[in-house]
């Protein structure tokens, strides 16, 4: 668990995208930050509060979160110092890069000095058991994509908020970094060792009550020969009842490489064929479409056509509301018997 409130640390990245993290934590649990803090040159802004560390420890501040991405996930020497200040001012530190934090022996030293916790959410504490393929009790729902970057973690968060609107007793599953410090727990699976991806998501995801929804968020797609392996993984290990489809319309290849786009059919399809090793009765229950290249009238348009041919509600849910409902709703009644 990683305490909050939080204060984000943005550093002097050039744009939003770098401030990512950042940002997906704002969108989704915006009562758990009280500000931000920015060097000189940052070019990117939560709209939150700009605070010095000083002012974030004096109004509460717990955790001192990373909220910035670089290339190679790289901490930058002139971002230490922000660091150890956060760390004698109290703060625990989470940080979502590949570098861990204690390998920086000022950062190290500060907090064995103050006696407080570094949080590496890349990182896992604890080994996990190869996975088992054992049915668990209560329901499981896995968002899926047609590539990386499809909406895979918002479509999650979106469904956790419609599922408990909508009645049901729901938890978001936190399987990449950003997605666990918007939950305070979770895996980043990507950094587990192949062998136990499956294992690891069985962890994340425990025997539950029956009526109870996990909704896991996915990673990379079955199609993307970088990450393919990954997203097998945590299909076996959530053993999904139910999986919803996230696809981006506009692109031709998939993220970094000259692949071409699968179909959303084809993700359905496979995802079914693949996934019924651990679950049999595994079904796709909704389609989330990022429409924000297209204008709204298009957007409209193409989801009334992708939802006609494919039968499930498909959605929009950032960009239209009610959208995630249309699914929750379909999801519980699907499964009320």
């Amino acid at each position: 668990m990683i305490d909050t409130p939080y204060i984000l640390f943005l550093g002097d990245v050039p744009d939003h995208l770098a401030a990512k993290t950042a940002v997906g934590i704002v969108d989704w649990r915006p009562d758990w930050c009280i500000g931000q803090v920015r060097l000189p040159g940052c070019q990117a802004d939560t709209g939150l509060p700009d605070m010095t560390i000083a002012d974030a420890s004096s109004n509460g501040a717990r955790t001192f979160v990373i909220g910035a991405v670089n290339p190679g996930g790289v901490l930058p020497d002139h971002w230490i110092s922000s660091i150890v200040e956060a760390i004698d001012a109290g703060m625990a530190v989470a940080s979502g890069l590949h570098i861990r934090l204690e390998s920086i022996p000022a950062i190290r030293q500060a907090a064995a000095k103050a006696g407080v916790e570094l949080h590496n959410v890349r990182h896992a504490d604890r080994s996990f058991a190869t996975g088992s393929g054992v049915k668990r009790s209560g329901k499981r729902l896995l968002t899926v994509g047609t590539d990386c970057a499809t909406g895979k973690k918002y479509t999650a968060l979106a469904m956790e908020t419609a599922l408990r609107a909508a009645g049901a007793d729901a938890d978001f599953r936190a399987t990449g970094q950003t997605g666990v410090l918007i939950a305070g727990r979770g895996i980043a699976i990507d950094a587990v060792p192949a062998d136990f991806i499956s294992g690891a998501v069985e962890w994340l995801s425990p025997d539950a009550a029956d009526d109870h929804w996990d909704v896991i968020e996915g990673q990379g797609s079955l199609f993307h020969p970088a990450f393919a392996g990954v997203s097998l993984g945590l299909l076996h290990g959530a053993q999904p009842d139910a999986i919803i489809v996230c696809h981006e319309p506009t692109r031709a290849t998939m993220r970094n490489v000259n692949h071409p786009l699968p179909t959303i059919g084809e993700v359905i399809d496979l995802t079914i064929r693949l996934g019924s090793l651990t679950n049999p009765a595994i079904r796709c229950v909704g389609l989330s479409v990022n429409t924000a290249a297209l204008d709204e009238a298009a957007a409209q348009d193409l989801l009334a056509a992708l939802e006609g041919e494919h039968g499930v509600p498909t959605v929009d849910p950032v960009r239209f509301a009610g959208g995630s409902g249309r699914i929750a709703d379909h999801i519980l009644a699907q499964f009320s018997a």
